[in-house]
């Protein structure tokens, strides 16, 4: 081992992977004072940090043998693994803390693989970009052994100012994060969808961003209404019909075709209604989708037109 790199003591710390996200912690982590240990494929990125003060670990075995807690910071799994099997003789006792996006079964795979080596894993999903890291309003779930979380705990809040620890399942903090990427991602996508759309009619970004922000808002009030509804399974048609919500996402996608802006997410959505009403659900609430969503299937695709092929029963 480098001479240079220390055992593990009070306030040291490594972060392995230094995108953004891990360059960002290992940052502020320097700021509150932490010795901080780095290692990261292409070194140069470590330059900065270095001149702040942290140590450049020339291996991923050199970077894990040097403190007991390891963040790792990396784009998958996949990366995880190529890190550490070279650290594997050295992982014994350590405390991972894994923050690399992964589905709940990569990330208990991964907390099975670390238990095998002596070795325990915290599940990280931080919801703050790397530009909220170190801020007291940034939040990040954690899920794997209490102890761990509880032992370490200032060191995480250090990375965020709120933690979260949702269970002993290293799988639960994964879920988590990705519960709000898929809002996330489709919520974005729908703001550039509308952006695409106000273009192709003289409007800019800026001309509909009050109207986009009025709607954005307004979002919770529905989640609310309909999360106590659906949890009951009931789905009446008493305040909204599917069949009423095919007729407007059909709307919605033809104005998209005569405006000769691309339909694939707004096809997508009818193609989820019409499935819907092929299910049956013509009178119920389309908060009933989600039944439909929970049991993917269904033949019926839209139209590549922008327009609903005419091959199952009357959307209206």
């Amino acid at each position: 081992m480098n001479a240079a790199i220390t055992k593990a003591a009070t306030g040291s710390v490594t972060v392995v992977g230094l995108g953004p996200m891990g360059r960002a912690m290992a940052a502020a982590l320097l700021d509150r004072g932490y010795a901080v240990t780095v290692w990261n494929r292409t070194a140069s990125r470590a330059d900065d940090l270095v001149a702040r003060g942290a140590v450049l670990a020339p291996s991923p075995a050199d970077a894990v043998a040097a403190n007991e807690v390891v963040i790792l910071s990396l784009t998958d799994y996949v990366a995880v693994d190529a890190a550490l099997e070279p650290a594997a003789q050295v992982l014994s006792g350590k405390v991972l803390v894994n923050l690399t996006s992964a589905t709940p079964e990569e990330a208990r795979a991964g907390a099975r693989r670390a238990v095998e080596r002596g070795a325990v894993q915290l599940t990280g999903g931080v919801t703050s970009p790397p530009s909220g890291i170190g801020q007291p309003d940034a939040a990040t779930f954690y899920s794997g052994p209490r102890e761990a979380f509880d032992r370490h705990r200032p060191v995480l809040e250090t990375l965020t100012g709120r933690v979260e620890h949702q269970g002993e399942d290293p799988g639960l903090a994964a879920l988590s994060y990705q519960l709000g990427m898929v809002m996330f991602w489709t919520s974005m996508l729908s703001f550039w969808q509308a952006v695409a759309l106000a273009r192709a009619n003289g409007l800019t970004a800026a001309d509909i961003l009050p109207q986009a922000t009025d709607t954005a808002d307004s979002l919770a009030q529905f989640f609310a209404f309909y999360t106590e509804r659906i949890d009951a399974g009931v789905h009446d048609g008493d305040v909204d019909r599917l069949a009423m919500g095919v007729a407007s996402a059909e709307h919605v996608l033809r104005t998209h075709t005569e405006a000769g802006v691309d339909t694939s997410l707004p096809a997508a959505v009818v193609g989820l209604f019409r499935r819907g009403m092929e299910a049956g659900r013509a009178e119920d609430s389309f908060s009933s989708l989600v039944e439909l969503l929970a049991r993917p299937g269904g033949p019926t695709e839209p139209g590549t037109d922008g327009r609903v092929r005419q091959d199952g029963p009357s959307l209206r």
